[in-house]
Formats: structure tokens, sequence, C-alpha cells
């Protein structure tokens, strides 16, 4: 009798858990690609020309007033240091990011506002740069959500650390600061790439009673403002870092709606910085920087016109009376 064949072997479905390590390995591995194009291979081939320029420029020092009728007025007049994308690796050693920490901890802000990428790539440098981010010993705490690049190498570790520095990460969910009977709710959405998925993520930490939302993505502030959030902070752009002289909402963050600056939608406010670190080692009318929020109560008052260009987002100008701290 002919042997009888072997039955075709049905491979078992992976399970969600493995299928997404199998997907972050792999988002790894692509930047770790990018990474040699667009950073450390740029640097090495100039000799470190670009970067040694790069790390020798000042820090902007940007104060921002910005206002809206559903902030809480207890909480009026308040000063948020907003800092993001320090990208700490290859570029940006971590001498030049306690730099600006320290920068940071001299306009003795009272909150601290972290909104993702401490890391490039790698999170080992990490842990000096969250304790001093902590030491500044801000009245009001410091909070911190996580960005694109802190989820590359371990996300799981960067909020570790993070907590144990004395930060509150914030994953998708809110915390509340108590003052005078009233209260300021502050919420963070972890990286989403697209409007939808941010979207999402907006609607997931109940967004209609929070005053201070953190996103990495500067796209969460659609879904925000029509939700009638106060203000909304974001970085991720990096403000394209290559931007036209006095017109900083033009540079090469084009994928962007909300490239750099602060912008208006209705009582809603958001404010995109352009960031600390860099993903590549130049950048021209587009400064590295620490911005300073003063945000206050106002009252209501009539709805500019829609810009059917704009599809009712305003972008504020250039906000005068910013400085540069150079670098020690």
């Amino acid at each position: 009798m002919p042997s009888s064949l072997p039955l075709p072997t049905i491979p078992r479905p992976m399970s969600p858990q493995k299928a997404q390590s199998r997907r972050r390995r792999a988002r790894y591995r692509r930047a770790r690609i990018r990474n040699f194009v667009f950073t450390a291979g740029p640097n090495r081939i100039t000799g470190g020309r670009f970067s040694r320029r790069h790390l020798a420029e000042d820090f902007n020092i940007r104060q921002i007033p910005a206002e809206s009728p559903l902030w809480p007025r207890a909480f009026d007049g308040l000063r948020i240091g907003h800092v993001a994308d320090f990208h700490l690796g290859d570029l940006i050693p971590l001498e030049r990011a306690l730099q600006a920490v320290d920068h940071l901890a001299e306009q003795e802000p009272d909150l601290i506002a972290v909104t993702g990428d401490i890391v490039d790539l790698h999170h080992d440098l990490a842990p000096p740069l969250l304790e001093a981010l902590a030491a500044i010993n801000a009245p009001l705490g410091a909070v911190l959500v996580l960005g694109n690049h802190d989820e590359l190498h371990c996300r799981d570790t960067i909020i570790r650390l993070a907590k144990d520095a004395g930060l509150t990460v914030l994953h998708d969910d809110a915390v509340a600061i108590n003052r005078h009977g009233e209260q300021l709710v502050i919420a963070g959405i972890s990286w989403a790439r697209s409007v939808a998925a941010c979207a999402q993520r907006v609607d997931r930490v109940g967004a209609q009673q929070t005053d201070l939302l953190l996103a990495h993505n500067p796209k969460a502030f659609l879904r925000a403002a029509e939700l009638g959030v106060p203000l909304t902070l974001s970085g991720h752009t990096h403000g394209g870092q290559i931007a036209i002289k006095n017109i900083p909402n033009a540079n090469l963050a084009i994928t962007h709606r909300h490239r750099a600056g602060l912008y208006e939608s209705g009582h809603s406010r958001l404010f995109v910085t352009n960031g600390v670190g860099s993903w590549f080692p130049l950048r021209v009318n587009c400064p590295a920087e620490i911005a300073i929020i003063t945000m206050r109560h106002s009252s209501p008052t009539a709805q500019p016109p829609i810009d059917p260009k704009t599809n009712g987002f305003h972008a504020k100008g250039p906000t005068p009376g910013a400085r540069r701290r150079r670098s020690r």
C-alpha cells in the first residue's frame, strides 16, 4: 500500500502580545536605519562639524502668553514650563540636555510639562535627565507623556525610570490638581500617528473635563478643540528644524497643519514647541527652545470669522520678547 502523505502543518495564530513585540522590533530596526541615514551618518561624514555648530547654538527662552474663557479662574496666570523632543543620543549628549533643564529651572515655572521624546533610540542615558527635571521641584510638579521615539527601545522602562525619578507619567489618563476649591485636570495621551488615532486617545481620557492636554503629536488638537479643551501642548514637529526667517510656520514639517507656535480654534489653544533636541544636525531659523506659557482666564468674546483656508484654525504671530540663552 502506498504510504500516506503527511498532513500539512497549520501554523498557529500569533498571540497579540507576540505580534505587538514583533511590530515593535521592526519599528526599532527601521528607526536605527533612519538614525544612520539622517543623524549619525551625516554627522560622521562631516567630521562632526554640523553637530558642533548645532550644539554651540543658543537655546531660545520663549515667553508665551495665552488665554481662554474656559481656563479655570483659580489657575489664572499659571506659568507652565514646556519642553519636548530632547532626543538624547547621538546628536544631543546628556550635558546639552541638562543645560536645557538648568535654563528651565531658572524660569521658576509653576508646572513642568514634558511632551515626549526624551530619548532618540536608547534609554541608557535617560535617568539623569529625568531626575534633573524632577529636581526642579516645580510647585505643581512635573508631568510627562511619551513620544514615538520613547517607545522604540523599551516603553515600559522609560515609564518606570520617569516614575522612579518623581515625574507623573500620563499614559492615556489624567490627574487633578486642587486650588481654592477648583480643579485643574491635566490629561495626557500616548503616541498616536494619525488624526483618527489621536482622536480615539483624546476621547479615551475624557477630554470633556480636561483643562490641559499633553500630546506628543499636535494632531490631537483637532479633537481637543472640538471638545473645548482650553490648552493643548505638543511637540514632535521640531518646528521643521528649517524655516523661513520670521515665518516660523513656513518650515519642513509639511505633513502637519500645526507646525510651530501658538494656534487657536474657538476658545481652545495649542502650543507646538520647536523642541530641545534635533533629528538631524541642522537648524535654520528654528532654534532649540524652552517655552514658558502663561495661561490666563479671559472673558468670553466674539469668535473670529472662520477662514475657509484654515477651517477655523488661526496661527498666532511670533511672540515678542523671545530671547536666547547661550549654552554653558
